[in-house]
């Protein structure tokens, strides 16, 4: 990791386009815990300085990365995102972290949040002028990611492992936007070159946060006969659509806000990606597992909830599971074919 002297640590994705007009270089907090050599070991020093046992694991993560890589200034979104992110800023404060709020407004609204981007920007001594040439600045990371997201459903060239990390990568465009640019671009080009994925390979939908066992759970549903082409927060966190202003982007971003912008959404991707089923991440003791009520009463798909806490591989059951649900899906295309 570079010097932490210029870097502000983010707890979810964030107006980082503020943050570079400012001088700084954002970090997704997130991202350096679930690719850490031993995010288990992050867990586990969190409960040993006091985080409960019943604390989401994504928590105690970022708690630990701060102070392994002694990261200095954290902006920590208050309201948008996890509930339990206001007491991690007091903790973090206790143990001299600068800390910088943040609060998405309670619904999309372009003025709203034209509003908090200013008061953002003041307190990191910049303006919407210069943020808004750095917007313009990364359309190319977006366009490029958008491609990426369009080879994996459209032309099956990309894995749906791919797909997250790269989607997911852009919170903070791995602290270098014009690598992640080329390194994006590096991989459209050798995908280009590769045999497409089979086509009669289940499509799905993975809504829900990032898993903690990503690495595995992707690989494990191709070598079962389903593939991921659709990554609902990914997606949203690479902000893929036009925008005209930067209060635009971030209020067209649906997960901060109500349940019904993201159903919406995902409506959308399901009937445009031709998806045959959802797998739903909840993260344990996280408030936003209560929204699996509303998907299963919403959507019209087969849906499959799984849930992780600090399990980083796939466990047997849950192996299990996911191999049933393929083949329940399966059995589902195989009736309305013959009905066909």
């Amino acid at each position: 990791m570079q010097n932490t002297k210029n870097i502000i640590g983010i707890t979810t994705t964030v107006p980082s386009e503020v943050l570079l007009a400012a001088g700084y270089t954002p970090l997704d907090l997130n991202n350096i815990f679930i690719n850490h050599p031993d995010p288990g070991q992050l867990v586990r020093n969190a409960e040993r300085a006091g985080f409960p046992l019943n604390t989401c694991a994504w928590i105690k993560g970022l708690y630990s990365v701060c102070m392994e890589y002694h990261i200095n200034t954290v902006l920590c979104v208050t309201t948008g995102d996890c509930s339990n992110t206001s007491m991690l800023m007091e903790v973090l404060k206790m143990r001299g972290v600068t800390t910088i709020p943040f609060a998405y407004p309670d619904y999309p609204n372009v003025d709203k949040m034209q509003t908090a981007l200013e008061g953002l920007a003041d307190k990191l001594g910049t303006d919407l002028a210069a943020a808004e040439q750095i917007r313009l600045q990364l359309i190319n990371c977006r366009t490029t990611a958008r491609e990426l997201d369009r080879l994996t459903w459209e032309e099956n060239r990309i894995s749906g492992m791919e797909n997250h990390y790269w989607l997911v990568s852009s919170s903070d465009f791995n602290q270098n936007a014009k690598q992640y640019h080329l390194d994006v671009q590096n991989l459209i080009a050798n995908a280009m070159q590769r045999r497409r994925y089979n086509t009669d390979e289940l499509r799905l939908a993975f809504i829900g946060v990032p898993p903690v066992y990503g690495k595995d759970l992707y690989p494990f549903l191709e070598q079962n006969g389903g593939r991921v082409v659709y990554n609902e927060i990914q997606h949203q966190f690479a902000m893929l659509s036009d925008s005209a202003t930067l209060a635009q982007q971030y209020s067209d971003y649906t997960y901060p806000y109500g349940i019904d912008g993201r159903i919406h959404a995902i409506e959308n991707e399901i009937e445009r990606r031709g998806i045959d089923g959802v797998i739903h991440y909840v993260q344990a003791f996280c408030h936003r597992a209560i929204g699996d009520i509303i998907f299963r009463n919403r959507l019209s798909l087969p849906i499959l909830t799984i849930e992780g806490n600090t399990e980083f591989g796939l466990t047997q059951p849950l192996k299990t599971r996911l191999e049933a649900f393929i083949d329940m899906m399966a059995q589902i295309r195989l009736k309305s074919q013959a009905v066909n």
